[in-house]
């Protein structure tokens, strides 16, 4: 019996997507025994997946170096066979060195992939998705032809805590935030979307804590009367779960987006500075790209957004249509 550890400490989004490499493996070493390593805050997405055996947890906000050397020292002991690294910096890569495994796979882009057992090309921006680049990763040792998609296991206390917004009928959820705010689509863009939507759907906020104003300032300033803020109520797993009972999820190019994607719920995607050929758009059966029309040469004006636009006009955003989010609900 082999064990491999995964290596994804970046945002909760990236490891929802890297979930596809857990998918794979599984399929093609059943009897392997599978590690996740995440950052601290991302743990409850992975506590009831089947496949995982373990998962350890980096905590970067406290003592962010000297917990990275304790992880290394516990990771070199438990001598693993194989390390798959998804991330392509230093920290990650060093440990994946050190970590004193039989087989070591990373990106080629990685400043220690010199080192690796396999160093495996990094492409962005020709249409190839994350996934696929992730089992660039894992077909080292699965051999496999083609990408698995990312999956969360739901556990019941998920699906019994949302049971009781699920039983009111007929349901959206909207996920208006972003960390970046080019990524997002304009609030004033948002709330047109509510006072425009059509009767007889109750709709659901989701987010995270620091959305909760955001959401809290749609609900009031709405003139649809079906609206409740959610936002900072439900962990990831929840949200997922309320979110796979849509009728539609409406969501920015942002971790709601890879949720959606995990349990194969309805998405419409609102992109505005980034683009899917980046290769972080929709996975599931029914999914929708929304995206302006308009050919602005700023456009992309970077791989995961900007604090404010460069161009001062955020054109990529203001320029798409509400009417494009509400025929998803027709199509």
């Amino acid at each position: 019996m082999k064990t491999c550890l995964i290596i994804q400490t970046a945002f909760l989004g990236d490891v929802v997507l890297a979930t596809a490499i857990v998918e794979e493996l599984h399929a093609a070493h059943p009897d392997w025994q599978l590690d996740f390593l995440l950052r601290k805050g991302n743990e409850s997405l992975l506590a009831h997946h089947p496949f995982i055996r373990k998962v350890w947890v980096w905590d970067k906000k406290h003592k962010k170096y000297s917990h990275w050397w304790q992880l290394c020292k516990q990771i070199r002991r438990a001598r693993y066979d194989v390390v798959i690294n998804v991330q392509r910096f230093f920290s990650t890569g060093l440990l994946t060195v050190l970590s004193g495994a039989g087989c070591t796979i990373g990106f080629d882009k990685n400043p220690l992939s010199f080192l690796f057992d396999h160093a495996v090309p990094h492409l962005i921006g020709a249409g190839i998705h994350e996934t696929d680049r992730n089992h660039a990763l894992a077909a080292c040792v699965t051999r496999l032809k083609q990408a698995f998609k990312p999956r969360l296991y739901l556990p019941p206390e998920a699906q019994q805590r949302v049971a009781h917004w699920q039983q009111q009928g007929s349901y959206c959820c909207m996920a208006p935030a972003s960390v970046w705010f080019t990524k997002q689509w304009p609030r004033e863009k948002w709330l047109e979307l509510l006072n425009r939507f059509p009767p007889g759907y109750r709709v659901y906020l989701l987010g995270s804590a620091s959305d909760r104003d955001l959401c809290q300032w749609l609900k009031e300033h709405t003139t649809y009367p079906a609206v409740e803020n959610l936002a900072g109520e439900l962990h990831p797993l929840e949200s997922a779960a309320l979110m796979a009972g849509a009728r539609m999820n409406f969501v920015n190019d942002s971790a709601p987006l890879h949720l959606a994607s995990a349990v194969n719920a309805p998405t419409a995607a609102v992109f505005c500075s980034t683009v899917p050929e980046f290769g972080y758009g929709p996975l599931a059966d029914v999914h929708f790209i929304i995206q302006t029309t308009e050919k602005l040469p700023c456009r992309p004006c970077g791989l995961h957004g900007h604090k404010k636009c460069p161009e001062k006009h955020f054109r990529c955003a203001w320029t798409i249509p509400v009417e494009a989010l509400l025929q998803t609900l027709d199509e």
